[in-house]
């Protein structure tokens, strides 16, 4: 090949340019890696640091559960107590929409044989708080979902926590001097965070409950 020395730098120009580029990605790749492995290590240090809190927070109990009756309908009375955490108060503050989920069963006790179930209800209290209003609004299915508003978090958490003359079924569906058996659990069925949160709390929640079933034995 005939040429002088000047040409051999146009040659190498466009390998050397290439080649430059191809470098500077690379460095680009490692420097995004090592910003979120950075990153990850932070999550986990914070997660260290909040599961010891979970074990030592209260745990979720249904408390006075009572059974009764109007002329028509079978009633229930319930409260969920220790369900609200100060983490879940600061993210429901945060705009974060929370429910709970109520799970009711009503039983027909039969001898030699398994219990019969004559009713099988599932009710859900939302709470989602209004940063501009500064206000909660609570909407609960059994009063079809109707907004109740309020300024007070004590209020917003008492219609949370309590169910109150919830209709079980109806007196004619049940059989005079047969024995029932009322069984009822609560738990946190739903929480809204937002998507970049997801795959850290997907399974560690700071504010997750479920509480264990509770019974209650009575004669019609």
């Amino acid at each position: 090949m005939k040429g002088s020395r000047a040409d051999w730098p146009g040659l190498l120009k466009g390998p050397s340019t290439v080649r430059g580029a191809k470098a500077g990605k690379r460095n680009q790749n490692i420097m995004l890696r090592r910003r979120f492995s950075k990153t990850i290590f932070a999550l986990i240090l914070i997660l260290m640091l909040v599961i010891p809190m979970r074990g030592a927070a209260q745990e979720a109990a249904l408390t006075n559960i009572v059974v009764t009756n109007t002329r028509d309908d079978l009633l229930v009375y319930m409260n969920v107590e220790g369900a609200f955490t100060a983490q879940m108060k600061e993210a429901i503050l945060s705009g974060v929409p929370t429910t709970f989920s109520f799970f009711i069963h009503l039983f027909m006790a039969r001898n030699f044989w398994f219990d019969k179930e004559i009713a099988d209800l599932e009710v859900t209290h939302t709470i989602k708080y209004d940063n501009l209003k500064k206000e909660f609004d609570v909407r609960r299915s059994w009063e079809q979902n109707k907004s109740k508003t309020t300024k007070s978090f004590t209020e917003a958490r008492k219609w949370m926590t309590e169910i109150d003359s919830l209709s079980i079924i109806a007196l004619n569906s049940l059989e005079k001097g047969a024995q029932y058996q009322l069984r009822a659990k609560a738990e946190l069925s739903e929480y809204t965070l937002p998507f970049y949160l997801h795959y850290v709390l997907f399974f560690v929640s700071l504010w997750d409950f479920e509480t264990d079933w509770y019974t209650i034995d009575f004669i019609y």
